[in-house]
């Protein structure tokens, strides 16, 4: 095969160098006869009236010369055909009149035809009959010749060479293949049908040894190793039953390991939840369990809150800005779990076919498996656990019930923390307005007295009495007495700053703590706290003295009125008789000497003799 392809190889490289001979040669005598013609046209006009007769002569002779010539004319400057070998041409436009008559040099090519000489006709030569610019351009010469018959002789010698090689080569080939069939391809199949029988696992079949060539050698040697194949699968029965026992006895080790392994989580996990009543805390100790003992990368606590709305209140990793994020009932995995009441697993939250929106994620990544688990109690949705892996399909069947069993766990814990806080709540709210009570006011009291000590800040507190208020329970009725005590409330709730603190102080008065503000403000929050009881048209009441409910209000501040706590109470108080005894519906500051006044009859000062001439009376204090 290599031999025939060098061959064919020397053949082709013999024939193209011999057509490019030929073509030269072919070329030199068009290029030849193209200057014989030209050469005519300078010879001497026999006849005047027919000039360069000569050329039509030789154009239309039969001479051998001009035997090989297929296209034979003489153009003039605009393509138009004077002189052609063919007859009829003679004054029509030639085809390819734009290319002939270019500005170029005498060139002559190979075309499919022949070979094609164009000679631009002019030149000194011609300044003897013609003059002027005329004479340097005054036709073109086309000369086509036919291919020689030496080229066609050497094509067809080359096509019979390469088809004869083809047929060689063909026949060496199906020689070749038959003899690889009878001798190498078919004993090779049987072989390897044999192979594959013992792959499937027969091991009892055998190959044919005929002869000694090599195939049969081989074939021996398969059958030899068949022979062991057999005698170590038997052992091999024999120790794949001995390690079917082994392996079924560490399963059910690896078990009870793992179910050893999910009582011990549960019990951590209802130890660290029943150590403590904090909520914080909780999720805390929570979060550390599921991320250390469940190697839980993402993870994350939701609570229902006031609205209805599952929002974030615990999350890893820390400081992902996801706390405080809020999904609706029934928004991503987490809102599908809380309104089905039962788990949600995705087991590839890229998988956009679940149904769910792109918004599952709760702090973790946008690729592997998520478990939304709600925490139900008494079938009240709490909230929901979110647990997320960052490989697809992360949690085993398993580890969903443990997971369920830490959900419900977590859902009695948060209950009894809820508990706690509502029990807690109670004791510091008034439970008629719903603000703090007196207990919870003096605990603020004594917290911000202490901050306004340590960091030298002014703190003030107002002290405030619905007017008329026993009148008002006498003609309307208790009932009434006590809805009016609660718009009261919810106007003044309204119109103070989120770290004041309003508390009810006892019956119809309350107290307001201003941390931060000097008398001038207090007195500030105090008129407008005023107008705004006064401007609300769901408090006027007819039986009231002014058609309307108003309140008085007095101001203390610290450290300008006093240090102390009771004293700071005493002297609100002497503020407030004082704008009772001034008229009612106003605001009043607390001035030395107020606590002193005969007429109250409550404050450290009681005791004293209530002898108007014995004590100063402030200014603007009418006397008793």
């Amino acid at each position: 095969m290599p031999g025939l392809i060098v061959a064919l190889l020397g053949a082709g490289y013999f024939w193209r160098e011999t057509r490019r001979a030929v073509q030269d040669a072919a070329h030199r005598e068009a290029l030849a006869l193209a200057e014989f013609i030209a050469s005519t046209f300078t010879l001497p006009q026999a006849d005047p009236a027919h000039p360069h007769s000569a050329v039509a002569e030789v154009l239309v002779s039969d001479t051998r010369l001009l035997r090989s010539v297929a296209e034979l004319r003489v153009l003039t400057p605009d393509g138009r055909i004077r002189w052609s070998r063919q007859r009829g041409e003679e004054g029509t436009l030639h085809p390819d009149s734009a290319r002939l008559t270019a500005p170029t040099p005498e060139t002559a090519r190979s075309a499919k035809e022949g070979t094609e000489v164009v000679r631009p006709l002019g030149g000194p030569e011609c300044a003897d009959c013609h003059t002027g610019e005329q004479a340097q351009r005054l036709g073109v010469l086309q000369v086509r010749m036919s291919e020689p018959m030496l080229s066609r002789q050497l094509s067809s010698v080359f096509h019979g060479a390469i088809v004869s090689t083809l047929v060689f080569g063909l026949m060496l080939v199906l020689a070749t293949w038959l003899s690889l069939h009878l001798f190498l391809t078919r004993p090779l199949r049987r072989l390897t049908a044999i192979m594959r029988r013992a792959e499937e696992g027969d091991l009892l079949v055998r190959a044919e040894t005929r002869g000694t060539d090599e195939l049969s050698r081989l074939g021996s040697a398969f059958n030899q190793m068949l022979a062991r194949l057999t005698s170590m699968k038997v052992e091999e029965i024999d120790t794949h039953r001995d390690l079917a026992l082994t392996k079924e006895k560490l399963a059910l080790k690896e078990k009870l390991e793992e179910r050893i392994t999910e009582l011990s989580l549960l019990f951590d996990v209802a130890h660290s939840l029943n150590a403590t009543l904090e909520l914080g805390e909780m999720f805390e100790r929570i979060t550390r369990l599921v991320v250390e003992r469940l190697k839980i990368p993402n993870f994350s606590i939701m609570l229902t809150n006031a609205d209805g709305l599952l929002e974030i209140r615990s999350a890893w990793p820390l400081h992902r800005g996801s706390e405080g994020l809020t999904f609706a009932m029934g928004e991503g995995a987490c809102g599908r779990a809380a309104e089905l009441r039962r788990a949600v697993y995705l087991p590839d939250v890229s998988d956009r076919s679940s149904g769910f929106a792109k918004r599952n994620l709760v702090g973790g990544t946008d690729h592997g498996s998520l478990l939304a688990m709600p925490m139900l109690h008494m079938d009240v949705v709490l909230g929901v656990m979110n647990f997320q892996r960052p490989e697809v399909a992360g949690f085993s069947p398993e580890e969903l019930e443990l997971l369920m069993a830490v959900a419900d766990q977590a859902a009695t814990a948060v209950k009894n923390a809820r508990l706690h806080a509502e029990t807690v709540q109670l004791t510091m709210t008034d439970p008629l307005t719903g603000v703090a009570n007196r207990r919870h006011l003096f605990m603020r009291m004594e917290a911000e007295l202490a901050r306004a000590q340590r960091y030298s800040t002014p703190m003030s507190v107002l002290m405030i009495d619905v007017d008329h208020f026993k009148r008002l329970n006498d003609s309307e009725g208790h009932r009434t007495g006590d809805e009016i005590l609660r718009r009261v409330c919810d106007v003044l709730k309204t119109r103070v700053r989120k770290v004041d603190t309003l508390a009810r102080y006892g019956g119809e008065e309350f107290m307001v703590l201003l941390p931060q503000t000097a008398r001038e403000g207090a007195l500030e929050v105090g008129e407008k706290l005023r107008r705004a009881v006064l401007e609300t048209a769901s408090l006027a009441v007819a039986t009231q003295p002014t058609g309307h409910v108003t309140i008085s209000i007095g101001v203390a501040s610290f450290p300008e009125d006093a240090s102390e706590q009771e004293t700071l109470v005493d002297c609100v108080d002497a503020a407030l008789y004082a704008s009772k005894r001034g008229g009612r519906n106003k605001v009043s500051a607390y001035e030395p000497g107020m606590e002193i006044h005969p007429g109250r009859e409550r404050g450290p000062h009681t005791t004293r003799p209530a002898d108007s001439s014995t004590f100063p009376i402030p200014p603007g204090v009418a006397k008793a």
